[in-house]
This record gives C-alpha cells, structure tokens and sequence, in this order.
C-alpha cells in the first residue's frame, strides 16, 4: 500500500482515483499531478515503481497543501469570520446554511434532526 502524505491508499484501484483519498487533491488535481510527472493515470496504484511514488510525494509536499494543514486553515478561515461578526460568521455560529440557502423547508444537514415546536393547547373551560 502506497503511503502519499500520510494517507494510505487504496492498492487495486487506478492511481488518479487512489489519490483523491488524499484530503486536498480531487479528481483534477491528482491528473494534473500525473501528468506533470509523466506517468499514466490508468495505472494501478499496486504497479508503481517506488520512483514513481516518491515523485508524487515530492510534488505534492512542495506544490499542495493538504491533510492537516489544510484542515487547519480552512477552521481558521471560518474561526476568523467569527472573531470579526461577520455574516457569514454568525451563520457559522449558530449552525446554518451560510450562502443564502432557504432553511424554511430545507437545511436539515446544517440544522440537525427536526424538532417540532408545538403550540399549547387551549384550555376547555366553562363559557358564561
């Protein structure tokens, strides 16, 4: 098993879909990792020769941000929204869509499991 940026990934698949496990690298960015190094996408991730992998390593500590460090920044980016009030930042905060999705029907995702805010029931009394 090929370990790239500190992720293992898969050995039976093609190469171009291995490194998408990789946190920071999709679908067009491991092709244009492959392609900057020459070596054919359809390959299985078993097949490469330890160069190959190490080239992939390399480029990727030199030219991507990725795992940790990209998950660090991108809760800095969100934590800074909210230090400076924000709109987006409250949106944020208070566990909302925060690019103007309507959340009367929707947003349960971002909202939680439905919970039902009943009113009270009237009270039968005598009439008169």
């Amino acid at each position: 098993m090929a370990r790239i940026g500190g992720v293992d990934i898969p050995r039976d698949k093609k190469i171009k879909i291995s490194m998408t496990y990789i946190y920071g690298i999709g679908r067009s960015a491991a092709m244009e990792i492959l392609e900057k190094r020459g070596i054919d996408p359809e390959i299985r991730t078993k097949d490469l020769s330890d160069d190959q992998v190490q080239a992939i390593r390399n480029l990727i500590s030199t030219d991507y941000k990725i795992e940790g460090a990209l998950r660090t920044e991108r809760n800095m980016n969100i934590k800074r929204l909210m230090d400076i009030g924000s709109y987006k930042g409250l949106r944020h905060r208070r566990g909302l869509p925060v690019n103007g999705q309507r959340t009367k029907t929707n947003a349960r995702t971002r909202k939680g499991k439905k919970r039902t805010v009943g009113r009270k029931r009237k009270k039968v009394g005598k009439k008169g």
